[in-house]
């Protein structure tokens, strides 16, 4: 949530929060998580609604089959959603249970106009083998026949030396393309991705410029990335609009 705040604001739209679940974690791993209550959770989406107004979503962690259901029910309607679908930690830790993820698949797709999974979630959400491009062009039309306007498969964690997303839409896949960074802090890459498609939705973009925007700003925070702690440190998501001077 720290992330998406900070990039939300770099792109200079004000950012509003529910709490679904916290956790303890580290660069090292996820030590602990509570999943919040449904009712307490839906009592902050509409907190914002009603007063202060959404012009764009995105989700995260969602913890359990409950939560994941109040928040289809919630954002219902709402403008823009864009569907991180956090489903484990980079170290491993679930952060879905099954309920959670049957949830996601039946009823959070179809309010979204965007998912973005990686290749391991898109894997899980849709029973494919996501294990090269042509997996990531299925599995993008597999999401959308479940519901969502389009789906932005990431290719991070693909080999290679250049990086590949495929964004399926209106029936086609555009891919975004760049050169693999070796930078080992990339915690975070997920989260600044999907806020920075949220917060150029907000603005009006269309949806390929706003993906477009997203990718060149996972490129400039995990230049930006944060050498602390004893594993893999984090992306700057504050620097997703300049790059550190080389």
């Amino acid at each position: 949530m720290l992330a998406d705040a900070a990039v939300f604001r770099a792109f200079g739209v004000w950012p509003t929060a529910a709490v679904t679940a916290v956790t303890a974690q580290n660069t090292m791993g996820v030590e602990a998580v509570a999943v919040m209550d449904p009712g307490l959770v839906r009592a902050q989406i509409t907190a914002v609604v009603r007063d202060i107004g959404v012009d764009a979503v995105k989700t995260g962690m969602l913890g359990s089959g409950e939560v994941a259901s109040v928040v289809a029910t919630t954002l219902r309607g709402l403008p823009a959603v864009v569907v991180d679908p956090v489903l484990a930690s980079s170290s491993g830790t679930t952060l879905l249970d099954a309920d959670g993820l049957d949830v996601m698949r039946s009823r959070l797709l179809p309010v979204a106009t965007v998912v973005t999974p990686n290749l391991a979630e898109a894997a899980a959400l849709t029973g494919l083998a996501v294990t090269d491009r042509d997996g990531m062009v299925a599995a993008g039309e597999a999401l959308v026949a479940l519901g969502a306007q389009a789906a932005l498969v990431t290719g991070g964690h693909l080999p290679g030396s250049t990086v590949a997303d495929c964004l399926v839409a209106d029936g086609r896949c555009r891919w975004f393309e760049a050169e693999r960074d070796p930078s080992v802090h990339t915690h975070g890459t997920g989260c600044v991705l999907s806020a920075a498609i949220a917060a150029r939705l907000a603005l009006g973009d269309g949806l390929v410029d706003a993906v477009q925007a997203g990718h060149e700003a996972v490129r400039r925070a995990i230049r930006a990335g944060l050498a602390i702690g004893s594993g893999g440190g984090p992306v700057d998501a504050g620097a997703v609009l300049s790059s550190p001077a080389s």
